[in-house]
């Protein structure tokens, strides 16, 4: 267990229910594997319990609680909608969430093969979700900055990473097109903020589900399109941006290398599992060198 993580057991999530919400506590439950800020453990067929773990404040969670039962019913693909609320308890000193369950498998586990229908599926949930945000809805976090407020996370995962095969040079181009392009100029538009493999699910060789609304927030659409590169497979990208159809040229530009920076973290997180770093996460590795090598060949 890692020093500042909270041991959390079948029991423990039992007990909870039990205390709080004692209609669901004796339907079946068993731990889901990953996770980072939170664990998720799944009750019964249809809910999942989100405890939060590594995430230090309770920000998170309370705004996937408060945005995502106002969002859920636009969009195409399923999300898991909180329908319970957990208080911090003794045993437990953080809050949980009981939320829907969404059913797939973890990109990062799982693989899409059919292409032109996951690129179409992609497009249309993010249209759908790109929408006019509310003037209380949460402004951007680091995640939805400009390229150019990103240098030094871009630097740093660089510096960090064995490039292997991949030059240097070729990946600073296109962050140094994307940090010179234009900035968003349309309005404040929902934002997921996180898309990456172990944050969808497919199923049937398709996008399935999308999951992990933590960093959800109003602004540049282009922290979400780079998912074109880093979700899927080669020659997605694409066609994801003829089916999106609603995105100009630097937005593009600052997707593009916002999808660099992106498969620079997968790449290093990969490397950090290898290495059997805490959080490292082995199987990211190789999703991210195929996302940087979608990144350089461009669209």
């Amino acid at each position: 267990m890692i020093e500042s993580e909270i041991e959390i057991s079948e029991d423990l999530v039992r007990d909870l229910l039990r205390e709080q919400h004692p209609d669901l506590a004796e339907m079946p439950i068993r731990e889901v594997d990953g996770g980072w800020g939170n664990q998720m453990w799944r009750l019964g067929d249809k809910l999942a319990v989100r405890m939060q773990r590594m995430d230090k404040l309770p920000d998170l969670q309370l705004k996937e609680r408060r945005w995502l039962p106002v969002l859920a019913p636009h969009l195409p693909l399923p999300i898991p909608t909180p329908v319970r609320s957990g208080a911090p308890a003794e045993r437990f000193p953080k809050i949980w969430t009981v939320v829907t369950w969404v059913d797939g498998t973890p990109l990062d586990h799982g693989s899409i093969t059919r292409g032109d229908h996951a690129a179409d599926t992609l497009a249309a949930f993010l249209k759908a979700l790109h929408v006019e945000a509310p003037a209380d809805a949460p402004d951007a976090s680091d995640r939805g900055c400009h390229p150019k407020e990103c240098t030094d996370g871009f630097e740093q995962f660089l510096r960090a990473v064995d490039l292997g095969h991949f030059a240097e040079d070729d990946i600073r181009a296109v962050w140094d097109d994307a940090v010179a392009a234009p900035e968003w100029e349309g309005p404040r538009v929902w934002v997921h903020g996180d898309l990456h493999p172990a944050n969808v699910v497919v199923a049937d060789g398709t996008l399935a589900g999308v999951v992990d609304f933590g960093d959800v927030f109003a602004g540049d659409p282009a922290c979400d399109l780079a998912a074109a590169w880093v979700l899927l497979p080669t020659e997605g990208a694409s066609r994801f941006f003829n089916s999106y159809a609603q995105v100009d040229e630097a937005t593009i530009r600052r997707a593009h290398g916002l999808a660099a920076m992106k498969s620079l973290f997968l790449i290093l997180m990969g490397q950090n599992g290898d290495r059997g770093l805490p959080g490292g996460k082995p199987h990211w590795g190789p999703a991210g060198r195929s996302a940087l090598d979608r990144v350089l060949k461009g669209l």
